[in-house]
């Protein structure tokens, strides 16, 4: 049996390290996660046409393609700095939120410097508060979205039978699958943080915390 001590210092040293390789694969996995949302606000791919749709196109949150039945060439519109042109204002709501959510993550990331000067666990929980809060606009950003599918410029492409969250001839795309993903992963990493900064609070556990006592 080793003394109280040194394997109080074996164990502290494992949990120590652990908690280190968890928290640079947490780090790894926002990075990667604030590139998704990148993506998911600026892509285009939210809902697009199928073999039935009277035209080819797509939709994204503020930019989108309809293409024209004379020369099926595709026209596309819609600006994030232009509000004016985007279709619908279910769209526009969608977009704020999407976009706020998009500016969390990464300002998660910009606060990756607060390592440096402060400490870990108030870090991690700061990051944490900000992942779930973005995951809270991505999900109010999807639940929007679908309001506005009854938006003239829609039905033009998925055709009449087009309603809020009633798609008609078309069909969902990769980037709104990718941001309903986009939810959980904003989860997980949000509940890993809050972990790692309780464990940064309390690295030793008082269980094998060795008293003066036997030191005397």
């Amino acid at each position: 049996m080793l003394p109280a001590q040194e394997a109080a210092k074996i164990y502290h040293t494992n949990y120590v390290r652990n908690a280190r390789a968890v928290g640079v694969l947490w780090t790894v996995f926002t990075i990667t996660f604030s590139i998704i949302t990148v993506v998911v606000f600026i892509q285009p791919y939210w809902i697009g046409d199928s073999v039935n749709t009277p035209q080819a196109g797509y939709f994204g949150l503020f930019h989108y393609c309809i293409g024209n039945a004379l020369t099926s060439e595709l026209t596309c519109k819609g600006s994030a700095l232009d509000f004016g042109s985007i279709p619908s204002g279910a769209f526009k709501t969608a977009m704020f939120f999407v976009g706020i959510s998009m500016l969390l993550v990464v300002g998660s990331i910009v606060c990756f410097s607060l390592f440096f000067f402060c400490n870990a666990g108030s870090v991690y929980k700061i990051c944490a508060w900000m992942q779930l809060a973005s995951s809270t606009c991505m999900v109010i950003g999807c639940m929007i979205y679908p309001d506005g599918w009854d938006s003239d410029e829609v039905k033009r492409m998925c055709g009449q039978r087009t309603d809020k969250y009633t798609l008609g001839n078309c069909t969902v795309r990769w980037a709104y699958i990718l941001a309903i993903i986009s939810i959980m992963d904003s989860l997980i990493l949000s509940f890993l943080a809050f972990s790692l900064g309780s464990r940064q609070d309390n690295l030793l556990p008082e269980d094998f915390q060795v008293e003066s006592k036997d030191n005397a």
